[in-house]
């Protein structure tokens, strides 16, 4: 089914481009010399020693991403997924209508949707500066808004095809339907669990982690749907 061929081509593009993206940042950040002396060198605020924030928690995705030259890279990649993600979700919504039979705009497209159109609105205001309260804040919903609808999008869909398990047994892979409902409820859990440490003042190398090692969690739902459909002709 033509659904199915895009639906595993953009899966790869979503997982890849954005991880890609914020590693890189990472790199250049942690390794600003390579570019002293030239046009692209590094910001002094977006430079940062050798650490592994993934576990230390040292630098935010922010900080490594919203200065010279790095938000070159990660605006661009990230504007690009979500680009990505509104066709991403638009093909699941036609693929699942095909086995309703009905012609509907489902709840998971529509958050779908949504949370590329707030990863977009993001990337592009990251790095901006207003020295005003409301436009920190402004950004902080935003980001958690895209983070909201991701998830219930994520969890909305996982809902629709384990319902549609039997039609779909010659195109699936159930033990990656099982991975993928697993990593939603922990995207879930962890995020209910942490909103306590979230809403106040400090912890903020468990944040910094926190959200390195989240946004990974939330991207590997699309390596998930590559695994998930088998090969079509």
């Amino acid at each position: 089914m033509q659904e199915i061929a895009q639906i595993r081509k953009l899966s790869l593009w979503i997982f890849f481009i954005p991880l890609g993206a914020i590693n890189l940042c990472l790199f250049i950040s942690q390794n600003p010399e390579f570019l002293d002396n030239t046009f692209f060198s590094v910001d002094m605020i977006g430079r940062s020693g050798f650490s592994i924030p993934y576990i230390d928690g040292s630098l935010s995705i922010s900080r490594a991403s919203r200065t010279f030259p790095q938000y070159l890279i990660f605006k661009p990649s990230m504007i690009l997924t979500a680009f990505f993600l509104y066709y991403y979700w638009k093909n699941n919504n036609n693929l699942v209508n095909n086995y309703y039979s009905t012609k509907i705009n489902y709840k998971f497209k529509t958050f779908g949707i949504l949370s590329a159109i707030f990863l977009a609105i993001h990337s592009i205001f990251l790095g901006i500066k207003f020295d005003i309260q409301i436009y920190k804040l402004f950004r902080r919903v935003i980001l958690l808004l895209f983070i909201i609808f991701e998830i219930i999008a994520q969890g909305y869909l996982v809902y629709h095809f384990y319902k549609l398990r039997e039609k779909l047994e010659k195109y699936i892979n159930k033990k990656v339907l099982i991975m993928k409902l697993v990593l939603v409820a922990i995207l879930a859990l962890v995020a209910l669990l942490s909103l306590p440490i979230l809403v106040t003042k400090g912890n903020t190398h468990f944040k910094h982690a926190l959200e390195w090692n989240y946004f990974v969690g939330v991207i590997l739902f699309y390596l998930f749907s590559r695994l998930f459909w088998k090969r079509t002709t």
